[in-house]
């Protein structure tokens, strides 16, 4: 008969006597005093300071028009058509007007902005077929259950694009007019393709690519979402080779944002003409195909013309909490400094 086995004792599970597991590396322990606790506060205090300052300062360096449309200008009409659903249909344009005082110098975005729209739900965000918008044939003609109920259309064709991101797709077009100094309209130039991540444009969408067919004739078979009034191979009429899962407006709006308002690029300003050095100062107008409706989630659509630094738009968040953090940070090294003096120097040393 063989022995039994014995038991590990408590000694077997004992840790190596090494200096790492038995706790004996080396270490420092600063003594916190006053002498060395305050200057770093005070020095830190400067620091945000100044950081403040600056990005204060750069941010004051750009220039920002916003326009809420909603109900703006002739846009209120559009509004109340765009309530009923059996006219969502039809067309609707609309004008806002509006001064630009000082002209814009540099490079200008232009942007589009929703509240309260919520791209940050889970169900929303999945609602997607990545493989579909990569190119894949397979999911062109068999979309992902992700994309229910959007997913085929009543007659069970397959949606391309699927899911309610895509559904949802943002569709107001604006055209922005300038009126100069003799009065007459001079459309301002967009960019409208460019505009999007590198990585989005050339790895995250693609088109399905099947020899000697057009793109029109790759979609044959699939079905438009059904809020869109366009087949996806139709998107951009004036570039051929801004269609279908790489057009830059659906490549954006497919990218959700993290906040319920949000904005994002619909062009860049391109500098010809009248407007190689930006847009000068005065009237200008933007005629808007006012075609998406907020009435169903109560938010608001609006413009947003802007110029960039390397710090990004006029954004005064992060200068104040900079500015804010320094006032605090000074403020306790003032009452330290106090208790200090008052009480450290004495035979109540606060050092010991």
């Amino acid at each position: 008969m063989g022995r039994a086995k014995r038991k590990p004792g408590p000694l077997a599970r004992r840790p190596d006597n090494s200096a790492f597991k038995q706790q004996r590396l080396p270490a420092w322990s600063p003594m916190l005093t006053a002498n060395t606790v305050l200057p770093f506060f005070y020095f830190m205090a400067l620091i945000c300071m100044l950081l403040g300052v600056w990005l204060l300062l750069t941010v004051q360096g750009t220039q920002e028009i916003k326009l809420d449309y909603t109900e703006a200008g002739t846009c209120d009409k559009c509004f109340e058509k765009r309530k009923n659903v059996s006219s969502a249909a039809e067309s609707c344009i609309c004008k806002v007007v509006f001064l630009v005082e000082k002209p814009f110098k540099g490079d200008v975005f232009f942007y589009y902005g929703l509240q309260n729209f919520h791209q940050n739900l889970r169900r929303y965000m999945d609602s997607r077929d990545d493989g579909q918008l990569v190119g894949r044939k397979s999911n062109l003609k068999e979309p992902s259950s992700y994309c229910e109920p959007f997913a085929k259309d009543q007659n069970g064709l397959p949606i391309a694009p699927c899911g309610a991101v895509a559904n949802s797709f943002f569709n107001d077009s604006f055209t922005l007019t300038y009126y100069g100094s003799s009065g007459d309209p001079v459309k301002v130039p967009l960019l409208r393709t460019g505009i999007t991540w590198y990585t989005d444009k050339n790895v995250k969408y693609r088109n399905p690519q099947i020899d000697n067919l057009t793109l029109a004739q790759v979609f044959e078979g699939t079905a438009k979402p059904l809020y869109w009034k366009k087949p996806v191979y139709e998107l951009d009429p004036l570039d051929p080779t801004n269609n279908g899962f790489i057009n830059d407006d659906l490549i954006v709006w497919m990218r959700e944002a993290a906040f319920p308002n949000f904005k994002k690029l619909y062009g860049v300003l391109y500098h010809d003409k009248l407007f190689t050095d930006g847009l000068p100062a005065g009237n200008y107008s933007i005629d808007i195909s006012y075609n998406f409706p907020v009435q169903y989630f109560q938010g608001r659509k609006e413009v947003v013309l802007t110029t960039l630094t390397w710090f990004g738009g006029q954004n005064y968040f992060l200068p104040i909490a900079y500015l804010v953090t320094s006032s605090l940070i000074l403020l306790i090294a003032v009452i330290l400094t106090v208790a200090w003096w008052k009480f450290g120097k004495k035979g109540k040393n606060m050092e010991e």
